[in-house]
């Protein structure tokens, strides 16, 4: 049976896909999960029109990833947080704070997803944070200050 799909599915295809699937695939798991439906005559003439918008959504998403990437590179971020004597924070900073941190400091809408950090920060001083997304890469300047 022939399907679109209406979102990426591991392993079977991405958002928009027509797709050879098994009938019993199809009619018990992708359509009834609202993952795909049937591709008959009329829903193929509709998939040219939503597929035109959604890859023209999906440059304007880009386009505001990158001009977002290009407000923090270079920037520094300053977090204040409760630590003791030694430099330890008694809390570590993870990536949702540094989002925050981001949004309110440096007007940059950045998703937490996209910050590399492969674990919480724990000690005060100058951090370099990474942020990847779609092939591109920033860098700023996390600089944790004792409360």
């Amino acid at each position: 049976m022939k399907v679109i799909l209406h979102k990426d599915i591991a392993k079977l295809g991405k958002k928009y896909d027509v797709k050879d699937v098994a009938d019993g695939y199809a009619m018990n798991f992708l359509i009834p999960k609202g993952g795909a439906e049937v591709a008959t005559e009329g829903a193929l003439k509709k998939l040219d029109s939503l597929k035109t918008a959604w890859l023209a959504e999906a440059k304007i998403q880009e386009d505001l990833l990158e001009k977002n990437l290009h407000e923090v590179e270079g920037k520094t971020v300053v977090i204040k947080a409760k630590a003791s004597d030694q430099g330890h924070l008694f809390a570590g900073i993870h990536k949702e704070d540094l989002v925050d941190a981001i949004k309110t400091q440096v007007h940059g809408d950045i998703l937490a997803s996209f910050i590399e950090l492969p674990k919480p920060i724990k000690t005060t001083g100058d951090h370099e944070i990474v942020i990847k997304a779609n092939g591109k890469e920033a860098k700023l300047t996390l600089s944790v200050e004792s409360k």
